[in-house]
């Protein structure tokens, strides 16, 4: 299997089956985590007391405490109650962490946060959002989506939204990354099947191996965590035994995957389940139409039926997700109409393509962004929607890279990625995961060379407050910044704006 661990990549099915999940007494480990507080109160809501622990406390977990979930803060296994029969652990935790370890002394079963996202799935009408790329940004749309068209799905996002609770033609609400629906369709063509959950399906360390969808996406594969995989082969396996899962077309499993940029042929073949290929391509099954300009965008079903909308989030890559996530919401017998509607109205989602406000005439965008295409893409996006050279202003772009073996790895192509930025600022790469001898090979200032070497005005900055004084420096009316990276960069963005506040 193009080198893979074969105890990693196996899926095991001897785990509790939704009966056993719901007679048990869990404790979750990390609980604090955006995706485990989530399962938290998923699992809450369906009547089962949950408690569970983590670190530090923070906003979520007071958020979960107001819930009257019990959350305890110090490292000590005696926080393990004697009841509980049932741990679920965040993927940060170590197993040398002190519960885990007298969880084990006990004999109870302890589940990954992915194997008890994969059991809860069990029994439910399980939609699963797989891709290099666009996972958060589908599942929230997908979210929203049908909820607005009553479909009222469960939904566990790995970002924040403030549409996702109520809707997009819903009433705004505080931001959350989960919703809570019925246990059955309440309307459309599949009302009174198992009610739908929607989630991310994460590759990384292959995850996405013990969920149990009964539909699935696949939006992109590309060479990526190549610290886990090694190859692209490998990735590509990985999807495809993720695509295997999937239940046969008969017992109504279907996979939705781009015709174009996903392997399709590798990842599709002898599977079980309906196929059905969505792109800008003629040729694909669900057909995308695109104005990046206007935002205007069409989508061409299977059955020939066409129905559009105006997208408010710029980027072809958005208008992708957008109809990959109305694919999906039709897969599950949503109204076409209502769905057009509700995808008109989707705002975004925390640290995707956001617009964190403006200073001096200065817009300030903040983006998820650590991949070289999701680099370009997102830049692509903003020149054409916002075009700052016609105002007289440039692209200034502060990207802190995340992972040294994935700088490593992509160096020429993250150079490449910035060709639409006209000034880029390089913090320190955020560690995390790697090893230090891994840490020693590769630094911020490699990057800001290659950059160089193609003639983008590129420096290296640290800490976060000297590149804030250096924008102060730097920018000028008219410019459009943007912060990009999955660690702590996130800062910049806002600071730079509090500081002008304080002024």
């Amino acid at each position: 299997m193009h080198g893979e661990n074969p105890e990693e990549s196996a899926i095991s099915r001897d785990r509790p089956s939704p009966i056993a999940l719901n007679s048990a007494r869990p404790y979750m480990v990390g609980i604090g985590g955006c995706g485990m507080s989530a399962l938290a109160q998923l699992i809450t809501e369906s009547g089962i007391a949950v408690r569970g622990c983590d670190s530090t406390p923070s906003p979520v977990t007071a958020a979960l405490e107001h819930q009257g979930i019990a959350v305890g803060f110090d490292e000590s296994a005696a926080l393990l109650p004697e009841d509980a029969d049932l741990v679920i652990a965040s993927a940060a935790v170590k197993p040398e962490h002190p519960v885990l370890l007298e969880a084990t002394r006990r004999g109870l079963t302890v589940l990954s946060y992915p194997e008890a996202l994969g059991v809860c799935m069990q029994g439910r009408t399980g939609i699963a959002i797989a891709g290099t790329h666009g996972k958060s940004t589908t599942t929230a749309m997908l979210g929203c989506a049908l909820t607005d068209a009553g479909i009222d799905p469960s939904a566990i996002v790995g970002a924040t939204c403030a549409q996702l609770a109520c809707g997009a033609l819903g009433k705004n609400n505080t931001p959350v990354g989960y919703r809570v629906g019925p246990e059955t369709i309440p309307t459309g063509e599949h009302a009174g099947k198992p009610g739908v959950l929607i989630a991310e399906a994460c590759e990384f360390n292959r995850s996405f191996h013990h969920l149990r969808p009964v539909i699935a996406s696949i939006a992109s594969i590309e060479a990526d965590h190549l610290d886990v995989y090694g190859t692209l082969d490998a990735v590509v396996e990985a999807f495809a035994a993720f695509a295997r899962l999937i239940p046969s077309e008969q017992d109504g499993g279907k996979l939705i995957i781009a015709h174009d940029g996903a392997h399709r042929r590798e990842v599709t073949g002898g599977l079980d389940c309906r196929v059905e290929t969505i792109g800008f391509n003629p040729a694909a099954d669900w057909v995308i139409g695109y104005d990046p300009h206007s935002g205007a965008l069409t989508i061409t079903e299977p059955s020939g039926e066409r129905f559009g909308w105006t997208l408010g989030m710029p980027g072809e890559h958005n208008a992708f997700n957008s109809a990959i996530a109305f694919a999906l919401a039709r897969s599950v017998g949503a109204d076409a109409k209502k769905l057009a509607e509700s995808f008109g109205a989707f705002g975004g989602l925390d640290r995707r393509l956001q617009l964190l406000g403006v200073r001096d005439n200065v817009r300030v965008y903040d983006d998820y962004g650590r991949h070289p295409t999701e680099i370009d893409a997102t830049l692509r996006a903003l020149r054409h929607a916002e075009d700052p050279a016609k105002h007289g202003g440039r692209l200034i772009c502060v990207f802190q890279p995340h992972q040294h073996s994935r700088t490593r790895f992509f160096l020429d192509e993250f150079a490449t990625s910035f060709e639409h930025a006209d000034v880029v600022i390089v913090p320190h790469i955020y560690f995390v995961r790697d090893s230090q001898a891994e840490m020693h090979k590769v630094s911020s200032a490699d990057l800001v060379d290659r950059l160089r070497a193609k003639g983008v005005r590129a420096m290296h900055l640290y800490p976060f407050e000297a590149i804030i004084e250096q924008l102060e420096n730097l920018c000028r009316p008219g410019d459009l910044l943007v912060v990009m990276g999955a660690g702590p960069v996130w800062k910049v963005g806002r600071g730079f704006l509090e500081a002008g506040i304080s002024q």
